[in-house]
């Protein structure tokens, strides 16, 4: 959702180790010298500058205080008002461990198990393969190993506030092909925490929002925080979502949609999020000296405890991970021999990251208002690294570097189409290509219809149900067009390529984006569209 993670760069995934390194935690200093305010502030403001963030939020808690709590730039480009403790960002795919902690709070009150059926709660549930579908768990929403390819089904509710309803999504799970086999392969998954929204609510009788607001931020006195951006009782203090376009950064709109809000809709800011980080790492407890207690160290464990398997390549880096997975909720690895539970969130135009490390009782929380993950992740690495009693690395180079590398790969992939297109408009042989056989309107069993129309001599893509995707269709090769959206801040041009029947007429069109950058939210590859309309 940016993006969900934009959810992107997202998964910062990391994973648990079952066993304590002694050896590798030899090499960590009893008592580092920690990171000066003054120290955090240069690394924040250093990254907001190579990485053009107009604003950043950070909390850091150790030993159950708040060390640091502390806002950096501005809220908006467009307002110039300060960035601070207070102010509300989107903090998206870290809403799942909110959804996690309501269902692990019905497991404790015996009202729900975590192997139960999603059939026995949601009868008309259904996936592409019956026997999946009759043998999947609550579980099984949460730990993204359904056999969906990465993002499947995002296009019903990203980029924009589109009309799918929750009914929509539930009965449209069933047309997402698998690529993989049923718990074998991990891919991130958001309409299946959606699916895990409406399991609380028919388990609890509450609704997914009254839930999280009441069961959770209630209690741990999240009282400037809701479960969407629709509920804010205080919204005076949100940011802009920022989005860079051709290097200059632009707004973007706010666009709602509460279907979401499980997978990625809960709006907080620091102050707040320190509470819910405090009670993470108080093994579920909170309140004067933690008497009160929102779940249990046993569903806390199953939280935080391997459930999918990550693959982490054969460099263990830095911080000598050698195993990665997904619990419940988070992302779990090994850091310097010590257990790592992290997430990130991403919309568009925002992107942020949680990262707990149990055994030093730290927490670490960026909040921005752009879509740069490497902001966040230099400034959660570079504090963590002072904890773990690592030499100094400049984290915001390391980062930067790697991320002009690999935005010149993309950039080129991106670039040589662009090349292709420009010589083909000047070659008169194609110019007489007759693009009316394509106009037409087209369907996609989940996504619905898309209109192929002309105006003004140009072929124009509209999706019906989502109108942020409407642009010009460029003529490419063969059967194959590239859609330009009209919207610049999307960053999800998209190849359109049509197949033809015996006499030569478009019988179905297929995409995929043009990008490796594009967010996996625009899962246009999981489309598959048939005229019915000439």
């Amino acid at each position: 959702m940016k993006k969900i993670v934009r959810t992107y760069l997202w998964i910062c995934l990391t994973s648990v180790m079952v066993g304590h390194l002694a050896h590798a935690q030899s090499n960590v200093q009893a008592n580092p010298p920690v990171l000066t305010t003054a120290q955090i502030d240069a690394v924040v403001e250093s990254a907001m500058k190579t990485f053009n963030v107009p604003g950043i939020s950070v909390a850091v808690i150790k030993d159950d205080q708040v060390v640091h709590s502390k806002g950096y730039g501005v809220r908006s480009i467009k307002s110039k008002l300060a960035m601070d403790e207070h102010t509300l960002v989107g903090i998206a795919s870290n809403s799942k461990a909110f959804t996690a902690a309501a269902l692990a709070i019905l497991v404790d009150e015996k009202k729900l198990k975590w192997n139960e059926k999603v059939t026995n709660i949601i009868p008309e549930f259904k996936l592409y393969n019956p026997y999946v579908t009759d043998e999947f768990t609550v579980l099984d929403l949460m730990t993204h190993r359904s056999g969906l390819g990465l993002g499947a089904g995002d296009l019903m509710f990203f980029p924009d506030g589109s009309d799918f309803t929750l009914k929509d999504v539930i009965h449209n799970l069933r047309f997402l092909k698998p690529v993989s086999s049923f718990r074998a392969k991990y891919d991130y998954d958001n309409n299946l925490y959606i699916v895990a929204g409406e399991v609380i609510k028919r388990v609890s009788g509450m609704s997914w929002e009254d839930f999280i607001e009441q069961r959770i931020m209630k209690p741990l006195a999240m009282n400037e925080s809701a479960a969407s951006i629709t509920r804010l009782k205080h919204g005076e203090n949100q940011v802009d979502p920022h989005v860079p376009v051709n290097g200059a950064l632009q707004t973007v709109p706010f666009r709602p949609n509460e279907v979401i809000n499980a997978a990625g809709g809960i709006y907080s800011n620091i102050h707040d999020m320190s509470l819910w980080v405090r009670m993470q790492l108080n093994k579920g407890t909170y309140g004067t000296e933690n008497k009160q207690r929102l779940f249990s160290e046993k569903v806390q464990h199953e939280m935080w405890s391997p459930q999918t398997i990550l693959q982490t390549g054969t460099n263990t880096g830095t911080y000598n991970t050698h195993f990665a997975s997904y619990g419940i909720g988070w992302g779990l690895s090994d850091v310097k021999g010590y257990k790592q539970v992290a997430h990130t969130g991403g919309l568009l135009g925002m992107v942020t990251q949680v990262t707990l490390i149990p055994e030093l009782k730290l927490g670490i929380i960026v909040l921005t208002n752009q879509e740069s993950g490497a902001a966040f992740t230099s400034i959660t690495n570079t504090i963590k690294d002072s904890y773990l009693g690592m030499p100094t690395i400049d984290r915001v180079k390391e980062n930067h570097e790697r991320q002009l590398k690999r935005d010149a790969e993309n950039d080129k992939e991106v670039a040589d189409v662009w090349k292709a297109i420009e010589t083909q408009q000047k070659n008169k042989a194609n110019n007489k290509i007759d693009q009316s056989i394509y106009l037409g309107t087209y369907r996609d069993n989940w996504f619905g219809d898309i209109s192929i129309r002309a105006e003004n001599g140009k072929m124009i893509f509209s999706a019906k149900r989502s109108p942020a995707l409407t642009g010009e269709m460029h003529f490419y090769k063969g059967n194959t067009f590239i859609v330009k959206w009209n919207d610049r801040t999307l960053n999800a041009d998209a190849y359109a390529n049509f197949a033809l029947d015996v006499e030569g007429k478009p019988v179905s069109m297929s995409m995929k984006a043009i990008s490796p950058a594009t967010d996996f939210s625009f899962d246009f590859h999981d489309l598959d569209f048939r005229l019915v309309k000439p």
